[in-house]
């Protein structure tokens, strides 16, 4: 489609929804949000790219095919399922790591890992829909 008006747009859209997509993706261990939702957010970004430029030029935007996106986000999974194994805690324990850099604690937990495996399974999956559906 050539519009100047939904190219220019979804240079500004693009944007704001993939930092709209993390936010909700960070918000999510306390407060509603988290993977599934920072996922439909930021497949959203990518699916207008591909409605404005093409799919094409889409999947060399994010340089990883969405298999690749489910394959590496099953892996996560897995890990975030095997890591509280290590420590003699049954499957799918939550895990945290804290760490203190001045005023500011940063915890590290392995529902954290979870949460980038689904957002990588679902942003994967609805691109390959999305881009299956644009080739027909």
């Amino acid at each position: 489609m050539k519009s100047l008006i939904l190219h220019t747009a979804t240079r500004l859209l693009m944007a704001l929804l993939l930092i709209f997509s993390l936010f909700l993706f960070f918000r999510g261990h306390d407060e509603p949000g988290g993977g599934f939702i920072g996922g439909l957010f930021g497949a959203g970004a990518i699916t207008l790219y591909a409605l404005a430029f093409g799919a094409e030029k889409a999947q060399q935007t994010i340089r990883i095919t969405p298999v690749g996106m489910i394959a590496w986000g099953f892996v996560a999974l897995v890990i975030s399922g095997f890591l509280p194994m290590v420590v003699n805690e049954p499957f799918l324990t939550g895990q945290w790591l804290f760490f203190d850099f001045g005023d500011t604690e940063v915890k590290l937990s392995s529902p954290l890992i979870f949460d980038i495996g689904v957002y990588l399974c679902v942003v994967g999956f609805i691109l390959a829909v999305i881009f299956s559906l644009e080739d027909e």
